[in-house]
């Protein structure tokens, strides 16, 4: 296993991306056009945004010549005004001569730049458009300033659906030769949550322990408790036994090693599961938010955990 299979089976073109049908459609009329404008690509991580960047470079200046003609830069490293007025604009001030004229500048996770940053990228896209396209990589569009996104046209992308990730997987077990069982892909998909990239590198590494990779070897790799051991941590405490329900979190934590916000978010995507009333899932997911604020501001993990398992006992008795 010498090869990272995240860049092995990275989509090459844009009719290889997976999941982003209607994106896909609109990107290969612009490549058809030979040019493009100014984009965005917004979403969750692992759903395609830098693939479609590089797969539109390939697929404009050909699978040989498209690498000089494209800057990437990860603005989360370089995010202040330095690499704006240094590496950008010394890139894009010099134009080519072949395919249109232009060169792509693509700056991933560019909700990271300072403000100071974008109001200089923003000169520079508008003085070099004649000669440079920038392609703009974000989670989160709203911390882009308008400016910037009224430049760009702007391309929403989804998680991807269980069934193309599925299909996905198998694509990859059956090309390295590997065995998953059907839990094995259910648990990736648990782990993974649409998030294309953390579902092969997770693949990877599950299949690095060699045998099959099972529901067992996914959890124990990402280090995620089992959703019915969660499950069983609230219902105990619900149920009224709060020594019982602290034994149950100090196995998950000793033997899965989760901190405490890995705790509280898989608490809250299984509260949802619990056979409650709905009007008290909405008390008990208002209290972890609370108990997830607390530790994010510095509070004891380990008191937070137990002081939302005191309070869903409480909740319990209520019932």
């Amino acid at each position: 296993m010498k090869d990272v299979w995240v860049e092995k089976y990275r989509p090459r073109t844009l009719a290889d991306v997976v999941g982003q049908e209607d994106t896909v459609e609109r990107l290969k009329a612009y490549v058809a056009a030979r040019n493009i404008p100014h984009l965005m690509f917004a979403g969750p991580p692992g759903t395609g945004k830098t693939t479609s960047a590089i797969a539109i470079a390939r697929d404009l200046f050909g699978s040989d010549g498209w690498a000089g003609r494209f800057l990437e830069l990860n603005a989360s490293d370089e995010r202040g005004i330095g690499v704006v007025r240094g590496k950008i604009k010394e890139f894009a001030r010099v134009g080519s001569a072949e395919h249109g004229g232009f060169k792509i500048v693509f700056l991933d996770e560019a909700d990271a730049l300072t403000h100071d940053a974008q109001s200089a990228l923003r000169r520079t896209m508008e003085k070099y458009t004649a000669t440079t396209r920038f392609i703009l990589s974000c989670n989160y569009s709203s911390k882009i300033i308008d400016p910037i996104q009224s430049r760009c046209a702007v391309f929403r992308f989804r998680p991807l659906t269980q069934d193309q990730v599925k299909k996905y997987v198998r694509k990859i077990a059956k090309a390295e030769n590997v065995e998953i069982t059907a839990e094995g892909v259910e648990a990736l998909l648990f782990v993974a949550k649409g998030d294309l990239r953390r579902t092969v590198n997770t693949l990877q590494v599950a299949a690095a322990l060699g045998g099959a990779v099972t529901d067992e070897s996914i959890y124990k790799t990402t280090s995620t408790a089992r959703p019915e051991e969660v499950k069983k941590l609230l219902e105990t405490a619900l149920d009224g036994d709060f020594m019982a329900s602290r034994n149950v979190l100090d196995n998950l934590l000793i033997e899965y090693g989760l901190s405490g916000e890995d705790v509280i978010r898989q608490i809250h995507r299984t509260v949802f599961d619990l056979t409650i009333p709905d009007k008290q899932k909405v008390m008990l997911v208002d209290k972890v938010g609370e108990i997830e604020f607390r530790m994010v501001e510095g509070a004891n993990e380990r008191i937070q955990i137990e002081a939302l398992l005191a309070h869903f006992v409480l909740a319990g008795q209520t019932k």
